[in-house]
């Protein structure tokens, strides 16, 4: 569908022209058709009448340069100035998405950038908005179709299923486009999206579902297999707590920092790091094993007892089909048991291992009794891993998992997709993240007929040593994704590395620890031998190990 045709002033003819009178030689006319091509721009307050397909705009507002705050418990400062706009979209009946659109009033570097959501919340990212805004883009976000952050928000509405799972930023871009052109008086030449976790998620199903959207694409940490993260969940809670009438905790939380720590001792070093390091450059080579940690002499809190060290094991293997054997998800991994930077409320994997208002309930209850089951009695102590898994794909799987290999109408259409994953994750397995990059390669192979690594020209993953959920953690955890992805997209230079930084106390204000290059896999940064071992020029990317076989069972890659 052209801006032409989706952007409809409102009104007779006679007014649905809009005239701007400029003290130069300029007249603007805005009107039904040719938009993307106007030279003139509309004001702020006028794209209040704007006719957008599908969308309301319900606010337009000048917002000065200065601080503003665009919620009560947001603030954002040094702004410049911008119009502020609110719409809903409703393409179907039970769907309302929120669109937050802020252009800026003067310097626009004809870009539009768009951020990602996290978990199953409807908050929008109004500090990554105003770092952008500031930096020229018109930004854009999205509530996802709800409001909260629980998934009991799809009781009574399946249609806030598909808007969360991958219509709610499709929906947002398309209706931002000729809002933008309309502001401008002339179309973006250039459109991004970033995020994280779900918006990482919501990255890869863009490139997937919805190729012409965005030039270029940025996915973090990436919560994509859905079902199965949720499974993944569950399995952890179940390992880790006795089926009695109060689903008693095996290992309480205060253990991980133990495990943690005798991890990095067993294998920081050997694993192409630096035996200085507090982190794991690859935990996939680890070969620490929870009976190392057995108890001589009784529980203690520095030690493991037989029950404690058999329910970490079956957490590190993965969740597993019961009667084949089958992996259904993997085990997060080792070195990010403790990981607890990013959120403060508990530890590591115990954030997500029960649910932090109730130890003796699985954490996100509501995505089984709500959206696998529609059932509010849903017992956890029944979930069976095998026909249970399937039951939930069947019904979940089509709507809220971004997991096709075929990135082919990605690439035709120019788009550039850079995946990032933190190796000390608590939340989202890494080597999610390195599979699917794997099934890209074969499935690009296969229909190219070619060898691997066919995809460096569109596609690369940086895998970020000792980095935890997104950001924080003991590594190199700040870098510039943004401007790598920018320099591929529209210079054409491909991203060889990205320099990623590590500040004292993770504060800027404090000066840099130390920093390290970030390689495209299979590379791993490796340290020349001379030089600074605090400095990424002292290191190079190598060949690293390859993992080449998916974990996870293709019936559950779906």
């Amino acid at each position: 569908m052209t801006i032409g045709k989706m952007l409809r002033p409102a009104g007779p003819r006679s007014q649905r022209m809009v005239v701007r009178h400029f003290a130069a030689t300029a007249i603007a006319c805005l009107t039904a058709f040719a938009i993307a091509n106007s030279a003139f721009a509309a004001p702020c307050d006028e794209l209040l009448h704007l006719k957008v397909q599908d969308t309301a705009i319900d606010l337009a507002q000048a917002v000065a340069a200065g601080s503003y705050r665009p919620s009560p418990a947001d603030e954002v400062r040094d702004m410049p100035a911008f119009c502020r706009l609110h719409g809903t979209i409703s393409p179907v009946a039970g769907s309302s998405i929120g669109l937050e659109l802020w252009p800026p009033e003067a310097g626009w570097n004809g870009k539009i950038e768009m951020f990602g959501n996290g978990g199953y919340s409807s908050k929008i990212s109004y500090a990554s908005l105003a770092e952008q805004l500031k930096r020229g883009y018109a930004v854009l976000g999205t509530d996802t179709g709800h409001s909260g952050d629980d998934p009991g928000f799809a009781s009574g509405h399946p249609e806030a299923i598909v808007d969360w799972g991958h219509r709610a930023v499709h929906a947002s871009i398309v209706a931002a486009k000729p809002i933008v052109a309309s502001f401008y008086g002339q179309s973006a030449r250039r459109s991004y999206f970033a995020g994280c976790s779900t918006g990482g998620h919501q990255a890869l199903m863009e490139a997937q579902r919805y190729p012409q959207d965005f030039d270029g694409i940025i996915a973090g940490d990436p919560g994509n297999n859905r079902t199965h993260q949720n499974a993944g969940f569950l399995w952890q809670f179940v390992s880790n707590h006795r089926k009695d009438a109060n689903a008693t905790q095996i290992i309480p939380p205060a253990k991980l920092a133990m495990v943690s720590a005798a991890v990095i001792k067993a294998c920081r070093g050997r694993d192409a790091g630096l035996a200085t390091d507090k982190f794991l450059t690859d935990p996939e080579t680890c070969s620490f094993q929870p009976k190392d940690l057995l108890c001589k002499a009784g529980d203690a809190a520095d030690c493991l007892t037989q029950e404690q060290a058999d329910a970490l094991s079956t957490m590190y293997g993965g969740a597993r089909n019961p009667r084949t054997g089958e992996i259904i998800y993997y085990g997060w991994p080792k070195g990010s048991e403790n990981s607890g930077q990013v959120v403060k409320i508990l530890p590591g994997w115990s954030l997500y291992w029960a649910d932090p208002a109730d130890a003796a309930k699985p954490a996100r209850s509501n995505f089984w009794k709500v959206w696998a089951f529609d059932d509010p009695n849903w017992d956890w102590r029944g979930f069976d891993f095998d026909a249970g898994m399937k039951a939930v794909d069947d019904r979940l799987a089509p709507a809220i998992n971004a997991m096709s290999p075929d990135l082919s109408k990605f690439i035709a259409a120019g788009g550039k997709l850079i995946q990032y994953h933190g190796l000390a994750d608590p939340v989202v397995p890494p080597r999610g993240s390195i599979d699917y990059f794997e099934r890209v390669q074969v499935f690009e192979a296969k229909s190219k007929e070619a060898a691997a690594d066919v995809s460096a020209d569109h596609y690369r993953l940086f895998l970020v040593p000792g980095m935890e959920h997104c950001k924080g953690g003991e590594g190199a955890n700040v870098f510039d994704a943004q401007q790598a992805l920018e320099d591929w997209v529209e210079n054409g230079k491909a991203p060889a590395a990205i320099v990623a930084t590590k500040f004292v106390n993770d504060k800027r204000e404090d000066g840099i620890a130390f920093s390290r290059p970030l390689c495209p896999y299979p590379s791993q940064a490796r340290f020349s031998g001379t030089g600074d071992p605090n400095d990424a020029a002292s290191f190079s990317c190598k060949p690293g190990p390859r993992y080449a076989r998916p974990l996870v069972s293709p019936a559950y890659l779906r």
